[in-house]
Parts: structure tokens; sequence; C-alpha cells
């Protein structure tokens, strides 16, 4: 059955919605799956499957790099870091996902959204969550976890916290002593949408406070159902 947007623009369509009826963003995926003629967002994603570039992600990084997953609203760089702290098994990894953002409902819903049953993912929603936090949490942890991060721009958004660089620093150096992957969600700013690009690139990132991005060592980008990985320096 053809839909009549990309599935990448329902989701954006269900996350307003979500928003304008204070519904849950499960609902309103359902929602707008049945206006398309399904019985649920899960039968439509099962009947429209998408790409899945997370395993050939967790096959290229390697232990101790630090990752950035970048994209405008509504591109799937949530969906694309909660994939990757579920499969991380699949590479003999522990996975965890801290989050600035989403609460539990949401992260449940999605990954019933992409039909993986996260048993494995150690979830992180506190509003303490910072970079001496991560690493606190991470003590005792498998020496090769795979830690994702949601998201950079909120990182220090409190004044009690180190700032931005300081933190990801931090992150930067227990990755290198530790062997743990680190991905880092971050936003695009929005001048992308008028640049005429067809995919962001590492100057599109948006950072209210100064950051050496030279500090990670891969961007994945995601625009309009494509991802592009590429060396951060």
């Amino acid at each position: 059955m053809k839909l009549s947007s990309p599935i990448f623009k329902l989701k954006r369509q269900a996350k307003v919605l979500a928003r304008q009826e204070g519904i849950r963003l499960h609902e309103a995926l359902d929602r707008l799956a049945i206006a398309e003629g399904f019985r649920s967002w899960s039968h439509l994603a099962a009947a429209q499957p998408e790409p899945r570039p997370a395993q050939s992600i967790l096959k290229e990084i390697s232990p101790g790099e630090m990752c950035l997953i970048a994209a405008r609203p509504g591109q799937g760089k949530t969906l694309l870091g909660l994939e990757l702290a579920a499969r991380a098994a699949e590479i003999g990894r522990q996975g965890y996902f801290f989050t600035l953002d989403f609460n539990a409902a949401d992260i449940g819903a999605c990954y019933r959204t992409l039909g993986i049953e996260p048993r494995a993912v150690i979830v992180d929603t506190s509003d303490d969550i910072s970079a001496q936090h991560i690493v606190e949490k991470l003590d005792g942890a498998d020496r090769h976890a795979l830690v994702v991060i949601d998201y950079l721009q909120l990182l220090d958004q409190k004044r009690s916290n180190p700032d931005l660089a300081t933190q990801i620093g931090m992150l930067r150096a227990h990755s290198r002593s530790t062997g743990r992957a680190v991905f880092v969600i971050a936003q695009v700013d929005r001048r992308f949408d008028e640049s005429g690009k067809a995919m962001p690139d590492i100057t599109d990132i948006r950072l209210p406070n100064p950051l050496d991005l030279s500090l990670f060592d891969r961007a994945c980008f995601l625009h309009a159902g494509h991802i592009h990985v590429q060396a951060a320096a």
C-alpha cells in the first residue's frame, strides 16, 4: 500500500499531533497509521520496511570511538540511537541509552515502532544526566559497552554542570580508556533547511556553546530517509 508521505514525514507529523492533542507518541503514530489504511503503526512499519543502517554502523565502529548522530527534527536520529543500543548485544556489547529528552513511555513507543524488544538495553531518563553522571553509572559496566546519549545540546543546560567542551572531553577520555563506543545524538541547525544541500555536514551542527567537533571520530548524518557517515575531523 502506497503511503501518502514517506515514513520519516509521518513520524514528524505524529510528533506534532502528539503535542497538539496531548497524547502519547505511540497513540499519534497509530492514529496516522489508521488514516493510511493500516491497523496500527507496527502494521504499517511491517508492510513498509525501512532500511536499517544500525547493523552496518555497528560493524564499522571500533572500540573507544565517539560518534555523532545528527539530523533535523523528525529524521530518525533518536530511533537510530535506540536501535544501536538494542542491537549492541549482537556484537557482544551491553547497550546503554541516556536521555534528557524522552521519557520511558516515549522510548517504549519508539521500540514498538522499530519492532524491537529492548530487553538488554539499560535506559536512564534522569534529569541529572551529564558526563560525570554517565561515567559514574558506567562504573563496573561491561568494558566494551555501547553508550548512546540523547542529546548533545542538552548536556550543559544546567548551570551546575561543566561547559559542553569539558563534558565532551571527559566522555572522550572515558571512551578511549575503557574501549566503550559512545554515540551522541545532536541537532542540526535550522539554517540547513534553507541551504539547498541534500545532506547536513559537520558545519550544520547546532552549537549553543563552543565545542571542538574534532573530539568525535565520526559523524552520522540523516536526512530524507538517507544516512551518510563521515570522519568528524
